[in-house]
C-alpha cells in the first residue's frame, strides 16, 4: 500500500501526531505488563518474570522489522499471508501508507509493531517460573512470525479472509488477546506445570501490581484510541471513552464479586477487574457507544472471573498468572459482545444474528490457528532444546538465570576514619539490641 511518495499535502498532521503518541502509549504497556506480572510471582522469580516481558521489546521489534510487518500487511489482496515487499521496512520510508489515513508508512508500521510486542509478552503469564529464558526467546521469535503475523493479516489486511467476511476487531481482541491467551495456555500444557505450584505464596509486591495495572490502563488509551488512525471523524474519541467506561465498570463489578464471594475486595482484584474490562472492550472500542460499554464492563467481569476460577478448579494446566482466563477468554467474550453491542450491525440494533455469527467464527478461527500453530512450534522446539529450568531452580529462577535478586544482599557496615577532617565514625547501636544480633539489621524492599 505504501507506494505514494510522501508530500506535505498528503500527510494528515493530526492523525500522525495522535498515532505517534499512541505508539509511545502502547509501548509503555509492555513495561506496565512487566510490573503487573512481576508483582504476582514469588520474590525469587520477579526479575525473570519482568524480563520475559521486557525481552519482547527487543526480540519482537527485530522480527517485526525484518519480516513480521511485511507478512502481516504486505500484498493487501492476499487472503492468508502477506509477502516480503516491506521486509526490513523497505518501501516505507518517506512513503504514504494510504490516502485514507494520511499516515507515513513508517508511522503505521511502528505503531503496529507495539501491538506485536505486547501480544508476545502476554504469553509469558502462562509460562513464568518454569520455562528457560533462552527457550522463551526462541519461542517469541518464532511465534511472532508464524502465528501473530498471519493472524494479523487475516483480520486487519483488506484482503484477509476474516476481514473480508465482515468480522469486527477494532484494536486486537482476536489478533492479540485470543491468540496470546490461547498460545500461552497450549504452551503451558505441553511444557507442564511448576513442580512446586502448591507452594505459591501469593503476590510478592501488590504495589507493583497496582502500578502495572495503572500503566496498562493508561496505555490502553493509545491501544484502542490510536487504532482509529484518525482524529477527524470522532471514532478515536468514542474508542477512548468506551475504553475508560468499560474498564471502570468491570473493575467495580469485580470488586463487588470479591466482596460477595470472598468477604473482602482486594487491590489486586481491582486491577485484574480493570484489565478484564479493557480486554473485552478492545475488539469493539470504536463500534460500541460508551453507554453500552457500561453493560459490557458489567458482563466482562463475571465472564473473566468465572473463566479464571474454572481453569484453576479443573487444574489441568498450570496457567501461572491466569493469562488464558483473562486474555484468552476475555478476548473471546469481547468478540461476542461486539457482535451484540456494535452500532448499526449489532444484535441489539438490527435484531439479526449475522454479525454475532461472524464474530464467533473469527474468534474460533483464532483459537484453532493459535492452538495448533503454538503446539507445533513448542513440540518441535522440545525435540532440539531444553524448555524447562532445572527443578531445583524453579524457586530461584532470578539467581540461576540472571545472577540477580530482587532483594539486595545485606552488607555489613565498617566505619572508617578520615584522618584529615573528621574524628572516627562510630556505628550506632540501639541501647536494647546487641551488635550482631538478628534484630540489629533491617532490610528495605
Amino acid at each position: 500500500m505504501a507506494h505514494t511518495p510522501l508530500t506535505p499535502d498528503a500527510v494528515n498532521v493530526g492523525a500522525v501526531a495522535w498515532t505517534l503518541i499512541s505508539t509511545a502509549l502502547v509501548f509503555l504497556m509492555t513495561a506496565g505488563l512487566s510490573f503487573f506480572y512481576g508483582g504476582l510471582v514469588r520474590d525469587t522469580n520477579i526479575i525473570n518474570t519482568m524480563m520475559m516481558s521486557v525481552i519482547a521489546m527487543g526480540v519482537v521489534t527485530m522480527t517485526w522489522v525484518v519480516v513480521g510487518f511485511s507478512l502481516a500487511f504486505g500484498e493487501s489482496d492476499a487472503a492468508w499471508v502477506g509477502n516480503f515487499e516491506y521486509a526490513l521496512f523497505r518501501n516505507l520510508d518517506m512513503r504514504l501508507w494510504d490516502e485514507k489515513t494520511g499516515l507515513p508508512g513508517l508511522c503505521f508500521a511502528t505503531y503496529e509493531m507495539t501491538f506485536a510486542i505486547i501480544a508476545s509478552a502476554i504469553i509469558s503469564g502462562s509460562l513464568v517460573e518454569r520455562v528457560r529464558f533462552s527457550a522463551y526467546v526462541v519461542f517469541l521469535a518464532l511465534w511472532s512470525i508464524l502465528i501473530y503475523a498471519p493472524l494479523a493479516h487475516w483480520v486487519w489486511s483488506p484482503g484477509g479472509w476474516i476481514h473480508k467476511m465482515g468480522t469486527l476487531d477494532f484494536a486486537g481482541g482476536t489478533v492479540i488477546h485470543i491468540s496470546s491467551g490461547v498460545s500461552g495456555f497450549v504452551a503451558g500444557a505441553i511444557i507442564g506445570p511448576r513442580r512446586r505450584a502448591e507452594e505459591d505464596l501469593g503476590p510478592t509486591s501488590v504495589p507493583f501490581v497496582i502500578l502495572g495495572g495503572c500503566l496498562l490502563w493508561f496505555g490502553w488509551v493509545g491501544f484502542n484510541g490510536g487504532s482509529a488512525l484518525s482524529v477527524s471523524d470522532g471514532v478515536a474519541a468514542r474508542a477512548v471513552a468506551s475504553t475508560m467506561v468499560a474498564a471502570a465498570s468491570s473493575m467495580l463489578t469485580w470488586l463487588v464479586l470479591e466482596r460477595l464471594l470472598k468477604g473482602r475486595s482486594s487491590s489486586v482484584g481491582a486491577m485484574v477487574g480493570a484489565v478484564a474490562g479493557l480486554v473485552c472492550i478492545t475488539p469493539g472500542a470504536g463500534y460500541v457507544a460508551p453507554s453500552w460499554s457500561i453493560i459490557l464492563g458489567l458482563l466482562a467481569a463475571p465472564w473473566c472471573y468465572l473463566s479464571v476460577a474454572a481453569v484453576n478448579r479443573m487444574n489441568l494446566v498450570d496457567d501461572t498468572l491466569d493469562a488464558f482466563g483473562l486474555h484468552g477468554m476475555g478476548g473471546i467474550g469481547g468478540a461476542i459482545l461486539t457482535g451484540i453491542f456494535a452500532e448499526e450491525a449489532g444484535l441489539i440494533y438490527t435484531g439479526s444474528f449475522m454479525l454475532l455469527g461472524k464474530q464467533i467464527v473469527g474468534a474460533l478461527a483464532s483459537v484453532a490457528f493459535s492452538a495448533i500453530g503454538t503446539a507445533v512450534i513448542v513440540l518441535v522446539m522440545r525435540l532440539v532444546i531444553t524448555l524447562r529450568v532445572a527443578e531445583d531452580s524453579e524457586l530461584a529462577v532470578d539467581a540461576h538465570t540472571h545472577g540477580e535478586t530482587y532483594h539486595s544482599q545485606a552488607k555489613a557496615y565498617h566505619p572508617k576514619e578520615d584522618f584529615r577532617m573528621h574524628s572516627p565514625v562510630k556505628a550506632y547501636q540501639r541501647p536494647d539490641v546487641a551488635v550482631g544480633s538478628s534484630e540489629s539489621t533491617s532490610s528495605a524492599v
